[in-house]
């Protein structure tokens, strides 16, 4: 997965029409993602359900992301995105997981990302249409334990390019609109999509939007591999400039 090719990525973009922002525009935006969490975790050849047996069951989380539009031609605009997904929780091992025995557990799960997307606007009237490709820098560790040792530590690191794409569609005269924003990449049995549908809100500077998100990780960094799905509704409020 650490070989994926950036130029398959990026060839949609290369590839599509540029129409770039007439003024320089800047934007931010501070997210609440209520989320659920499912999927297995293994490692050394052992598996555990996040949900049924660690009782990992989903959390709320902060995301975060700024963006700079500019009027410069083949120059691309800049996103930048952060979302960090920590969880603690009781539960029960059916079976021997790792070094730990059935039984009661304590686990520890954190997942962080930190996007780089570069893109360009293809339309850009009441219907709005970007396109680019992301960086991301994925990290991912389930520890579990059932007391200070034996412990488990399954771990995934990896910076990671995938296809970005957001349309919006804007309701003449009213400031609503809605819109979808996602980034993917499969390859080599390895995947992982995050996308958005929302309803937005604007009025003056001020942007306002809710919706649902879905993350879906299948991703194995030699003997540990994560397949998990989070998933669940946002809120969250911006100034755009």
């Amino acid at each position: 997965m650490r070989k994926l090719l950036m130029v398959m990525a990026g060839s949609a973009v290369l590839a599509a029409p540029m129409v770039q922002a007439d003024i320089l525009g800047l934007g931010a935006q501070v997210g609440y993602w209520d989320s659920e969490l499912s999927g297995d975790v293994a490692t050394n050849g052992g598996s555990v359900d996040v949900n049924d047996e660690l009782n990992l069951d989903g959390e709320s989380s902060n995301q975060l992301s700024l963006y700079l539009e500019h009027p410069i031609p083949l120059l691309p605009n800049v996103r930048v995105a952060y979302i960090n997904i920590d969880q603690t929780a009781s539960g029960r091992l059916n079976n021997d997981f790792d070094n730990v025995d059935a039984g009661l557990v304590r686990s520890d799960l954190e997942l962080e990302q930190l996007d780089l997307t570069l893109y360009y606007e293809v339309l850009d009237n009441w219907v709005n249409l970007d396109l680019g490709l992301t960086v991301r820098d994925f990290s991912g560790e389930l520890i579990v334990q059932n007391g200070i040792d034996p412990i488990s530590r399954t771990t995934a690191d990896a910076v990671l390019p995938m296809g970005y794409l957001a349309a919006r569609f804007d309701l003449p005269f009213s400031g609503v609109s809605v819109g979808i924003e996602g980034n993917a990449i499969a390859y080599s049995g390895d995947s992982l999509h995050d996308f958005n549908v929302y309803g937005q809100y604007q009025l003056s500077l001020l942007q306002l939007r809710a919706g649902y998100r879905q993350m879906a990780v299948d991703y194995e960094d030699g003997d540990d591999r994560f397949d998990v799905e989070i998933d669940g509704p946002f809120i969250s409020a911006g100034v755009v400039f």
